[in-house]
């Protein structure tokens, strides 16, 4: 090898932000800005406030065209409003760049083929950014449950609750739902990857409970499998502000020879004492799922490693809250549409 020659360990990966609306590409351009094999190439949003601002306090540059971002990357995060998603695919798939792009990976069923041919034609890594997929605990779960610790599954009662996150979250227009489409994904995603299958049947109950405004701020989806089990998945935005982590993914998962628990976000120091006023300080500890995330996405992209997290696999997930919306109009259980 000549001394000008790069091996794929050497290579730098160069990796574009697709827009900066959503709330955790804040740590996704932290991680790909203190990676050892990758640099930001820069920052575009259609929000050119926003987009600026975002560069500007973290040292980036920001560019005013996305083909510009484009013609000097390898790699995007996309992480624009849900109904940009596919547009934004689109756009950088057909520039033959590799994506990793935020949850949930569409918003609409007419989207799915969209998205699944341009990214086929144009031979590019997709990736669906679900971190907890890379928990160790959800891993450990998964090996016990696979090695029949818990014998055959027959009911699972899980939770992804947060609070409101506001801006465009809020705006259907914009998210296409409220809280049922922003955390029933993770969860859905899980089970998947759990039981191998998808439900034959989704039926939802949503509310305004909380906040009483006219997007569902609560919301329970009950998901019937064809091995026999069936499934809760609690998304409601009910964590008040002060709430010690940002989500609080538990699931429950019980089998005819035992049970188990997985807090993902549990770990941590809870510290209560007398002084003062009362007072409750919650230190939270545990593995960077973001970080793991984000590394397996660079792996993916220079050592042509297996994509962990699929399009497909992010198409399957989101179809969940897909059909338990249609359930909500037809007051009815919704049966497989993939």
């Amino acid at each position: 090898m000549t001394p000008s020659a790069t091996t794929n360990s050497e290579k730098k990966l160069r990796v574009g932000i697709v827009s900066t609306a959503h709330m955790h590409c804040a740590s996704y351009a932290h991680h790909f800005a203190h990676h050892a094999r990758t640099t930001v190439a820069g920052v575009w949003d259609e929000d050119v406030e926003r987009g600026k601002k975002f560069a500007a306090d973290r040292g980036l540059t920001y560019f005013d065209n996305l083909d510009d971002l484009l013609a000097q990357s390898d790699a995007v995060g996309i992480a624009s409003e849900n109904n940009n998603h596919a547009r934004h695919i689109e756009r950088c798939a057909t520039a033959r760049k590799h994506i990793l792009c935020e949850k949930p990976v569409v918003a609409k069923f007419e989207e799915f083929d969209t998205v699944r041919t341009v990214v086929a034609s144009n031979g590019i890594k997709f990736m669906t950014a679900f971190p907890c997929r890379f928990s160790s605990a959800w891993q450990t779960l998964k090996a016990r449950v696979l090695h029949g610790d818990i014998g055959n599954i027959k009911a699972i009662h899980a939770t992804n609750r947060g609070s409101c996150p506001w801006s465009w979250f809020i705006d259907p227009a914009l998210s296409g739902g409220g809280a049922m489409i922003d955390h029933v994904v993770h969860v859905a995603d899980l089970l998947r990857d759990l039981l191998d299958e998808e439900p034959d049947t989704v039926y939802a109950q949503t509310g305004n409970n909380i906040y009483g405004q006219t997007w569902e701020d609560t919301a329970m989806v009950t998901l019937e499998y064809p091995c026999g089990a069936f499934a809760t998945i609690d998304s409601s935005w009910s964590r008040p502000k002060s709430y010690k982590t940002w989500g609080d993914v538990m699931i429950k998962v019980v089998g005819d020879k035992g049970v188990i628990n997985l807090d993902m976000f549990g770990q941590g120091l809870d510290h209560y004492r007398n002084e003062g006023t009362l007072s409750h300080v919650s230190l939270g500890y545990g593995s960077d799922l973001d970080r793991a995330m984000v590394d397996a996405f660079i792996r993916v992209c220079l050592d042509d490693e297996h994509v962990p997290v699929t399009l497909e696999h992010g198409l399957a997930a989101v179809s969940v809250p897909l059909r338990a919306y249609e359930s909500l109009k037809s007051k009815q259980p919704v049966g497989s549409t993939l």
